[in-house]
């Protein structure tokens, strides 16, 4: 708010000065001949009062009453021909700001230290990632039970993997015994049993339907095992007088030598894959449409007459709009659009990227050394060849470094468009996150830190040689 001190100003009435700005801020300086710092103070004020009358803090109309008083000793001083230092309103703006921000944001530290019980439920699984198991051969067999009865119950016989399985009776309603015969297992090894409803939950049979049932084939392979339909088995059915197919599950497994992907390792390594070339199919696009849409929106090259200059406001002003919304925003309407999957976050991030990149791509066309263009503008070179000759000779390194930088931008940012639905890693994530599993949330988290790491390296040595 204040001006070299080499500029001339007339002395104004004192009194008339402080009385103005005691009616309304700023007057007095406007009075003064301090235009600029009088719509300053005004400014500051009037939203000094209306944030504080917004949250209702009475404390907080402390600070917008004692500004209106700085305001009044300032266009006194002003009066004077004497300049005063704007440093008490900024530093009264900012503590008002923080202070509502603390308020705001509740922020309260003590939360860090009671809620560690909770914290280590999460922490501790994550400290044992989900990504790779010891190899094992399983022996899997299955057969549909109906519950409840129906008519026409068809018998409960299957056979799997030369594991044959019967069930007796073929039908039953909750809570009651079913016997489980079963041959062509590995003799002598424990067996898992469990039940699956139609939906694909999987519940326990045994210690009363709180554990695991697991039952010992014989010396031949053959196994018999009373168990009992589960009282969960119909909790999610939507209607649960209808006979539905249920299924009893029996698993055996040894033992192999060596290391492979767990179930949720082969998710992340799929989601990494997926979220790297969606970061590069959104990055190659955008730039690809961002290159000519720089040059629209460099000053230098289109203020040359009154219609080039629009073109560029109009220009500037559509990337400011597209680069002010973020990519998951963007990706939940292209998400309604197209469907789930990365195609939508593709879309999405490249929307983003063709603004992130034209925007500093004009900012480098704008920087660049003027001699060349004019003296092809002065030889009588059209706009294009002064562009071909002129501009990209100047400007191909810098574009290849903000594009390598984009490209580590998008790849994080495509680590978490999935979770509204966007694909990659992300979608994993979410999943993982609201089932509460947070083992492979450790390994998902090690997995995108080890590629964003390797990538920025990459494109760090890349960057060095171009710049």
């Amino acid at each position: 708010m204040s001006e070299p001190p080499s500029v001339e100003r007339p002395h104004r009435s004192l009194y008339l000065a402080a009385a103005l700005s005691l009616l309304i801020p700023g007057l007095g300086q406007y009075y003064a001949g301090r235009r600029y710092r009088g719509a300053a103070v005004l400014i500051s004020v009037l939203v000094a009062l209306l944030v504080t009358a917004w949250y209702g803090v009475k404390g907080w109309y402390l600070i917008p009453g004692t500004l209106w008083l700085w305001n009044v000793w300032d266009a006194a001083s002003l009066g004077l021909g004497k300049s005063r230092s704007a440093a008490f309103p900024i530093l009264a703006l900012l503590a008002m700001g923080y202070g509502i921000g603390w308020q705001v944001t509740q922020i309260n530290p003590s939360a860090l230290t009671e809620n560690i019980a909770r914290a280590g439920l999460i922490l501790a699984p994550m400290l044992h990632p989900d990504f790779v198991v010891h190899r094992e051969l399983t022996n899997t067999a299955w057969v549909e039970v109906e519950v409840p009865c129906g008519p026409n119950v068809p018998p409960a016989l299957n056979k799997v993997n030369n594991v044959q399985i019967q069930v007796m009776p073929s039908c039953g309603n909750l809570n009651e015994p079913l016997i489980v015969k079963a041959s062509g297992l590995w003799p002598s090894s424990q067996t898992e049993i469990d039940w699956a409803t139609p939906i694909g939950d999987r519940l326990p049979l045994g210690a009363q339907f709180a554990a695991q049932l697991i039952a010992t084939s014989d010396a031949q392979g053959d196994l018999t095992v009373l168990i009992q339909i589960p009282p969960d088995a119909l909790t999610a059915v939507p209607n649960p007088s209808m006979p539905l197919e249920h299924r009893v599950y029996l698993t055996q497994t040894r033992p192999l030598p060596g290391y492979e992907l767990s179930q949720n390792g082969s998710y992340i390594v799929q989601g990494i894959v997926q979220t790297i070339f969606l970061a590069l199919m959104a990055t190659t696009l955008g730039m690809v449409a961002a290159v000519p849409i720089s040059f629209l929106a460099a000053r230098n090259l289109m203020g040359r007459n009154l219609v080039t200059l629009a073109l560029y406001t109009l220009t500037r002003t559509a990337l400011n709009i597209l680069r002010s919304i973020e990519p998951l925003i963007v990706a939940i309407i292209f998400v309604v659009i197209v469907g789930l999957g990365p195609f939508a976050g593709a879309i999405a991030i490249g929307l983003h990227t063709i603004a992130a990149l034209a925007k500093l791509y004009s900012e480098v066309i704008e920087g660049i050394d003027p001699g060349p263009s004019e003296a092809i503008r002065a030889a009588g070179g059209s706009w294009p060849q002064m562009v071909r000759y002129a501009v990209i000779p100047q400007i191909v390194p810098a574009f290849t470094s903000f594009t390598l930088y984009r490209w580590d931008i998008n790849v994080r940012t495509s680590t978490i468009i999935g979770f509204v639905g966007g694909g990659g890693i992300g979608f994993y994530l979410y999943q993982w996150i609201t089932k509460g599993d947070f083992r492979p949330v450790g390994s998902c988290f090690i997995a995108i830190a080890v590629i964003v790491l390797a990538l920025d390296a990459v494109s760090a040595r890349i960057r060095a040689r171009l710049v």
